[in-house]
């Protein structure tokens, strides 16, 4: 998957996001992947579970059938905004969130974290 098809796809979850994409003067998927994790955040802090859990497993499928491109901005951009976006959640609701996360892109996340400042 390019990031191309990872617009379709996305946008058959959340339709007005093919908008907020096209007024981006570059799309690549570094920029599809940063509009993506920009709408989670919201829909984490205004607890919209529905669509955000649709929209982790979707994240999900794009890192396991995404090419490299897709994968790296899922790397670099969801999964080094996971710790800030879930900071004032309660642990219940972090719990729950980090369900919804593939085991591949948590084992990144825990990489992530425990090696930072090494």
């Amino acid at each position: 998957m390019n990031y191309l098809k990872a617009i379709q796809e996305i946008s058959g979850i959340i339709p007005n996001i093919e908008e907020e994409l096209e007024e981006k003067k570059i799309q690549s998927s570094y920029s599809v992947i940063n509009a993506f994790t920009n709408r989670i955040k919201t829909m984490i802090v205004q607890k919209e579970r529905n669509l955000l859990f649709k929209s982790l497993k979707k994240m999900n499928d794009i890192y396991r059938n995404g090419d490299i491109m897709l994968k790296y901005a899922v790397e670099c951009t969801f999964i080094y905004s996971l710790d800030n976006s879930t900071t004032f959640c309660s642990p219940e609701y972090r719990k729950l969130i980090f369900s919804h996360i593939s085991n591949d892109l948590q084992k990144l996340y825990s990489r992530q974290i425990y090696s930072h400042g090494i």
